[in-house]
């Protein structure tokens, strides 16, 4: 299985899966002299793992980093960072009676027919297990990124059809759901902000295009877009160009339809989009497949099985930690744009 890697300059590698030993992440590339510790990254962990509200699965997963290599004495050597997150709540057992099913928006069926093989406990790769390692990974980025004075935040958007998010109606439209032994997809936005113009490489080094591969590498993503985004389709070309205008000796765009590049170039204002997650693939109701041999079945998840009712809730720090991850590669790659 190749393409397990991210970034030209910044790059980083994952491993593991849902159920194995440990996941983890090496990452090459990242200057030294950064100040690094397994607390720093383990803060991060915390906004990422399950079990912490009764909107999330129950799997109870503490998350604890330990950095292997590449620091020395608190600081990064320039040698490859490798970090390691151990398993320690993985319950195999509910997977037993399905492994033979083709479960309905899951991986195995193509995993299955493209590899031979597939690791149906808890979805072996294919998991949201591995963004743990994508998030280990996003708090040295963003430790690099506080240096250029750039900062990421996001933020729930939407779950399923409602918008103005609160915690009452969010825990509401939540428990509906699981009511219903069903689950919900949900929209969660980023904005970067700090950027120096000049970030990205035209053609096919786009920072949107960079950012939307990203996105749209993590598990149960369907959609992705910048600025206006589909809405811009529905603009004239007068309400969607952004003004130029000059502030002191600086020159700023007056609005941001564009949502922060132009060209694929970061323009200096506010890297802002939305990544749209599908409803969780694993939900109580019964529903009808197949066997691995083609045989008419019915799914039905065991008793005790434990998923998110709507991922998109925990995907909130991943993205964030996908923008860094981006952003980290862009800003390094920028220092040899010009003398």
């Amino acid at each position: 299985m190749a393409s397990n890697s991210f970034g030209k300059i910044f790059r980083w590698t994952t491993f593991g899966e849902s159920h194995g030993k440990a996941i983890g992440v090496v990452i090459d590339g990242c200057p030294a002299g950064l100040e690094i510790s397994d607390e720093l990254i383990n803060e991060a962990l915390k906004l990422r793992a399950p079990g912490q509200s009764p909107l999330t699965s129950p799997r109870k997963e503490k998350d604890a980093a330990e950095i292997v290599s590449g620091i020395f004495e608190g600081k990064t050597t320039g040698a490859p960072i490798a970090i390691l997150i151990w398993n320690k709540d993985a319950d195999s057992s509910k997977y037993e009676p399905i492994k033979g099913l083709l479960r309905p928006g899951h991986a195995n069926f193509t995993y299955l027919e493209k590899y031979g093989i597939f690791d149906y406990r808890g979805g072996g790769r294919s998991s949201a297990r591995e963004t743990a390692a994508r998030v280990a990974a996003g708090a040295v980025a963003k430790q690099l990124l506080s240096h250029f004075g750039i900062k990421v935040r996001s933020f729930l958007k939407q779950v399923g059809p409602v918008k103005d998010l609160n915690d009452e109606n969010l825990k509401a439209v939540i428990e509906a759901a699981k009511e219903e032994g069903d689950s919900l997809g949900g929209i969660v936005e980023f904005e970067a902000t700090g950027l120096p113009v000049g970030l990205g490489d035209p053609v096919y080094e786009k920072l949107e295009a960079n950012l939307a591969k990203a996105m749209m590498s993590l598990p149960a993503t369907k959609g992705f877009e910048i600025g206006e985004g589909f809405h811009a389709a529905e603009m004239k070309g007068s309400e969607h160009n952004d003004a130029f205008e000059s502030e002191g000796e600086k020159i700023k765009t007056s609005s941001s339809h564009a949502g922060g590049t132009l060209g694929g170039i970061s323009n200096g204002m506010p890297l802002v989009g939305r990544v749209a997650f599908k409803p969780t693939s694993s939900i109580k109701k019964a529903q009808e497949t197949t066997t691995i041999e083609g045989e008419k079945a019915e799914f039905k998840l065991p008793e005790g099985s434990r998923h998110d009712p709507c991922v998109a809730i925990r995907a909130v720090p991943i993205v964030e930690a996908m923008v860094y991850l981006v952003l980290a590669d862009a800003i390094l790659l920028n220092r040899s744009a010009k003398l």
